[in-house]
């Protein structure tokens, strides 16, 4: 074609550099299923309303399915001068099946176009994460259930706390998973609105049915202002937002998986499929898939914050700028469906040390909590005056090289007489876990009920 097809006023050939400033099929190339299923939709549309002939939209039809086929088998490459997805297929069209394929472009722009190729592209990756997500939180419910009386220690700052299960601390995570699948959800069910039909910011006077490309599409309606629906990238920014929030969570349990893994903890032994060597020292096995998981958090964050920067100063209705909509988002999508897919794997064939995790609980006093909960309880005293009881027996563990939970009765009542002799069981790392059987608690029957709860919630998603 002597002129590209979108060119009608521009009367001078582009400079070079505007070419390539303005090319986006490199990248937005990645929506041609979508251009192409939002195409034959709006062309059904415009055979249904008397806008084009049937006959026409049957070559349309078949035109579509057959670039369809030509690129996924790589006999019609998308590398072409064409700037966009949109003009190549068009393009393409035309060239197949002549003027049929230049109605195509009837009742819509490349602004609508666009907004919904987008769109049903983020709707589509947004269940597929969340599916994936399913399958890491199914992961986390199955290692929990193995370890639901696997002791180590709870921490806060950093520091040994409270004894906890490990059970307890894998649902901790999957709970954070489970929020991040009801936010991808969420989303999903807040965006399947059909933008195709708003033309480019107004609407457009053919006689069009916009209920039948949307329910067509798989939407729940059409969009209700066509202004908003061509400027609006919400959908983008949302899962966006939702791979940040759960790579930030996947960087929490990487920075464990981390240090569990480390000499001086040595609580969990990842496979060696899932760590590599080092290139000088031959003893060395490196936990490359957490500290990489860990990096790529930044990476994700970095997506966001740059869509956001795009958007904030846009007036109404689409601008040039949001052709920077989608490179990060494909980035976002490629990294966290990667991420979640090897960090359900690695969990899977991790080896949890128990023997190595219990040791670590009679570091630290674990059970000094209790103390002075037995105090309150059984002694009547305000609860200030038996942290301080409590802090005292902690000095005096310190001084004898024992942990409180080791302390005979003569050195607890040395402390203060009102302690008696049942406190002694009391103190025991594990009587201190089991305790603790308040609702969302780390007892091992209220972890028990956690997985419950969470596999009930698992198969009421399948």
């Amino acid at each position: 074609m002597s002129k590209k097809i979108a060119s009608a006023r521009i009367s001078e050939k582009s400079s070079q550099l505007l070419q390539e400033l303005n090319n986006s099929l490199p990248f937005d190339k990645t929506l041609y299923r979508e251009d192409i299923e939002g195409s034959k939709a709006h062309a059904f549309m415009l055979s249904q309303q008397g806008i084009i002939s049937k006959e026409d939209y049957v070559k349309i039809d078949a035109g579509l399915s057959e670039i369809l086929e030509e690129i996924e088998s790589g006999l019609f490459t998308l590398d072409g001068d064409d700037e966009d997805i949109h003009m190549a297929v068009e393009g393409r069209l035309t060239q197949k099946i002549g003027d049929a394929g230049k109605r195509l472009h009837t009742a819509r722009s490349r602004n609508d176009q666009v907004a919904l190729d987008f769109r049903l592209y983020v709707q589509r990756n947004t269940k597929m994460i969340a599916e994936l997500l399913l399958e890491n939180i199914a992961t986390l419910v199955k290692i929990a259930e193995e370890n639901a009386e696997t002791m180590l220690p709870g921490m806060t700052h950093l520091q040994h706390a409270q004894p906890i299960n490990f059970g307890y601390h894998m649902l901790a995570y999957a709970s954070m998973f489970k929020r991040d699948y009801e936010r991808f959800m969420n989303s999903y069910e807040r965006n399947n609105y059909s933008p195709i039909g708003c033309a480019a910011l107004a609407g457009t006077p053919h006689p069009i049915n916009r209920k039948i490309t949307a329910e067509r599409l798989g939407f729940n309606a059409p969009t209700l202002n066509c202004l908003d629906t061509v400027s609006d990238r919400d959908f983008a920014l949302e899962i966006l937002f939702n791979i940040a929030t759960m790579m930030m969570h996947m960087s929490r349990l990487s920075e464990e998986l981390i240090l569990w893994s480390a000499s001086e903890f040595r609580w969990v032994t990842l496979s060696d499929r899932h760590a590599t060597g080092s290139s000088i020292m031959p003893q060395k096995k490196n936990p490359d898939i957490p500290e990489l998981l860990r990096g790529k958090t930044g990476r994700v964050n970095g997506n966001l914050v740059g869509l956001l920067t795009v958007m904030k100063g846009l007036p109404l209705a689409y601008n040039k700028d949001m052709q920077e909509d989608k490179e990060g988002v494909f980035d976002s999508i490629r990294t966290a469906t990667l991420s979640l897919q090897v960090l359900s794997e690695m969990m899977a064939e991790m080896k949890v040390n128990k023997i190595q995790m219990e040791k670590a609980c009679m570091i630290g006093h674990l059970s000094a909590t209790d103390l002075a909960d037995y105090l309150v309880r059984e002694a009547g005293l305000p609860f200030r005056d038996a942290y301080h009881i409590t802090g005292n027996a902690v000095n005096l563990a310190e001084s004898k090289g024992l942990d409180i939970s080791e302390l005979s009765l003569e050195d607890l009542q040395s402390i203060d007489e009102r302690i008696g002799e049942d406190v002694v069981e009391l103190l025991d790392n594990r009587a201190s876990m089991n305790a603790r059987k308040s609702e969302g608690g780390t007892a091992t029957e209220r972890t028990l009920e956690q997985i419950k709860s969470m596999e009930a919630w698992l198969t009421n998603q399948m």
